[in-house]
């Protein structure tokens, strides 16, 4: 049985760009038609734009793309791409001068891990709009996942390598809800259900430092590096009120895989979006969110590459 991907809900396409050298990228979601939003913020270090579109007061109802990229704030430039690319399409809220797109972005820190004075960029994300498919995205180290890390409670030099994760929960009567994330934390991730650590901070004798009792203590150096991004998606019909709502119920799988999460450095941003006409109870759509955001994010850690920067869950299972 596969995993699933954020595209078996229909109606989105995936595109990465990815610059291993330099160990940044980004990440973009595409939406046909425009599709309406919600988001939920856990951490206090988000690092966002145009995300008004996706609270209840604004005017725009709809988005047309959603943007995660890597570095830090500088990576909030690149979503200028994405807008041009979707113009040249006539995509965007209609206005009396033409269409403006609405494209909601996220960023991460990943500056520590390759060359902080190569960040992402108008002409990256454009890329990563010409390569978006309906096909099942490339998961690890790739797009806005390429320099994610996790397990910096103790710095960069013990941290285990992050990255893009993606799954999906059908059911028998049509309902699908997919998941796909970035995960950059500073925390550690554990398996839900066996409690195993498979990313953290590392020990130098091996295996790996409790996190949480590491960030309570007066050695731990958490710096600013962090923030795991998410988007959850369903083909069940809600407005941003509503998607709102199954954002921050879907936040308990950060809660059940990450640890600590959520903290001052954290940015721990969860978007979702309707693309469909389905009929479905709230908190089932939102309980089948949790558990697709659940196993993408253990498919970040269990398919990342350390680029030879870091060690990766699979170097360390690898390694015994």
């Amino acid at each position: 049985m596969t995993a699933g991907s954020i595209t078996d809900v229909g109606g989105l396409t995936v595109g990465h760009a990815s610059l291993p050298e330099a160990g940044t990228g980004c990440t973009v979601f595409l939406f046909d038609p425009a599709v309406p939003a919600g988001m939920d913020i856990g951490g206090g270090g988000a690092g966002l734009r145009n995300v008004e579109e996706v609270r209840g007061h604004h005017v725009v109802g709809a988005i047309d793309a959603l943007l995660f990229a890597g570095g830090s704030a500088f990576g909030l430039g690149a979503t200028d791409g994405v807008m041009a690319y979707l113009e040249e399409r006539g995509i965007g809220f209609a206005t009396p001068a033409g269409p403006v797109p609405i494209v909601p972005t996220a960023i991460l820190y990943d500056l520590g891990f390759g060359r902080a004075d190569i960040r992402p960029d108008p002409a990256l994300a454009r890329a990563a709009c010409e390569a978006a498919s309906g096909d099942a995205p490339a998961e690890g180290s790739v797009g806005a996942g390429t320099g994610a890390t996790v397990g910096k409670a103790s710095g960069m030099e013990w941290a285990t390598k992050g990255g893009f994760g993606t799954a999906s929960r059908s059911d028998a009567d049509g309902l699908t809800v997919g998941a796909a994330v970035c995960v950059n934390a500073l925390g550690e991730v554990r398996d839900p259900v066996s409690g195993v650590t498979l990313a953290g901070v590392r020990a130098a004798s091996g295996g790996f430092r409790d996190a949480r009792r590491l960030l309570a203590s007066p050695e731990a150096d958490p710096g600013s590096t962090h923030t795991t991004l998410a988007l959850v998606a369903t083909n069940a019909r809600f407005d941003r009120e509503s998607l709102g709502r199954v954002a921050r119920i879907a936040a308990d799988a950060y809660a059940r895989t990450i640890h600590p999460v959520h903290t001052t450095w954290d940015g721990d941003v969860i978007f979702a979006v309707s693309t469909g006409d389905h009929s479905a109870p709230l908190d089932r759509v939102a309980a089948q969110a949790t558990a697709a955001l659940e196993t993408a994010i253990l498919r970040a850690i269990t398919q990342a590459d350390g680029l030879g920067r870091l060690p990766a869950h699979r170097d360390l299972t690898d390694s015994g």
